[in-house]
């Protein structure tokens, strides 16, 4: 029975369905209930019958998406509003905490939100709606703070305590994608968390790029940037059958440098690389200093031609270095997914390709609204290996 058939025919939805999608994330929101409401559709048309009440539960509607905002005075002070009721409802809220494009009034001076801000925000939003939803569930592509999710001094766990104030808050799902550390779950082990990972989704843009394929995997290996990346590396080696190596970043950590320990060098463990296709894998691009000096190494090393597939692209240090690295020909793509907001600037360069998640989001909440096992239906590997027999690469 295939997934869908599987979700229709043997739950009805739980509640009806509302997705809010916080300012940060509109088009992502937008795109995903576009395709909620073909998937739903089709579902009605392939697997409904003539006495099905779903219809007329509101189960095909021609948009799942509210409205609500998040007014500020001129003191920087704000509150969550909904314009419309979510009594009874499962409401999916979307929010993008690294999005530095917004910005509102404080003492008569614009002030770009931080991801604190939006938090913030999607803290509101939350309160606002709990007392009369039927279900609150939150997707948070970018987990916030997830990149301080483990103690080394006498310092803050800012993720931790983050998951632990939504939970307390009656949040009942907290959805990311590709979490810089997934053990950070532990702070909440008695609430659902999931972590999705979109590498089936870096492979199909690649695929599109190409129009099938020009990889050969016997000349083809997998390449973490460190071995925090490891996971990632490893999953995906394995999906392709082929060979994977690793970069070790040997750090000072007699000092601090921008919140730190500065890279002294990186040392590479694996096999040769020469005349061989390499395909690096990260969660994050931050300032790029790093991705930039492996694809440097990697193409020292004689490797043929280089690919970047990182899950977030923030680019905190603009894009100069990739433009740098891309016409000296360290690397031939870099693919990032549609998650986050990119600046304008990174679409239209040549070297950039999308893996858009939207469809994919799209799955997750109407399997979730049928409170059916999200993994049961949406596991990337038989997908992957899948695209991976269609090229000959299995």
């Amino acid at each position: 029975m295939p997934a869908q058939e599987f979700v229709f025919r043997n739950r009805s939805p739980i509640a009806p369905l509302k997705i809010l999608a916080m300012d940060n994330c509109k088009k992502l929101g937008e795109m995903a209930d576009r395709h909620v409401v073909e998937i739903r559709k089709e579902n009605l048309l392939q697997y409904g019958d003539s006495d099905s009440s779903l219809a007329g539960r509101g189960y095909e509607n021609s948009g799942y998406l509210m409205k609500a905002s998040c007014p500020r005075f001129g003191s920087g002070e704000g509150k969550g509003v909904l314009n419309e009721s979510v009594r009874g409802c499962d409401l999916f809220i979307l929010t993008d905490v690294t999005n530095h494009s917004i910005s509102f009034p404080l003492y008569g001076h614009d002030h770009f939100m931080s991801p604190d801000d939006h938090y913030q925000d999607l803290k509101r939003v939350v309160s606002a709606a709990m007392s009369s939803a039927y279900r609150v569930n939150v997707i948070m592509p970018f987990l916030y703070e997830s990149r301080q999710h483990k103690r080394v001094n006498r310092e803050s766990l800012d993720c931790a305590m983050a998951l632990e104030e939504l939970s307390d808050m009656g949040v009942s799902n907290i959805i990311t994608f590709d979490a810089h550390d997934p053990r950070v779950q532990n702070a909440i082990p008695l609430h659902d968390f999931d972590n999705y990972s979109p590498v089936y989704h870096f492979m199909k843009a690649l695929e599109k790029q190409y129009e099938g394929f020009p990889f050969n995997k016997d000349n083809l290996i997998i390449i973490s940037p460190d071995e925090g990346a490891m996971h990632r590396a490893v999953y995906l080696a394995n999906n392709l059958g082929v060979d994977m190596g690793m970069f070790y970043k040997r750090r000072d950590y007699s000092r601090v440098v921008n919140g730190r320990n500065p890279i002294v060098a990186h040392e590479y463990l694996g096999n040769d690389v020469e005349g061989k296709t390499v395909i690096v894998i990260d969660d994050i691009i931050a300032s790029g200093e790093s991705m930039v000096d492996t694809v440097r190494m990697l193409k020292e090393r004689r490797a043929r031609s280089i690919v970047i597939c990182a899950t977030f692209g923030l680019f905190t240090e603009g894009l100069g270095k990739f433009d740098a690295a891309y016409e000296k020909g360290y690397f031939d793509y870099l693919v990032t997914t549609n998650l986050n907001y990119r600046i304008t600037e990174l679409l239209e360069r040549s070297w950039y390709l999308e893996a858009d998640m939207s469809k994919y989001i799209a799955y997750i909440i109407d399997t979730m609204n049928h409170n059916v096992a999200v993994s049961s239906v949406l596991t990337p590997t038989a997908k992957l290996q899948s695209l991976m027999e269609r090229n000959g690469l299995r």
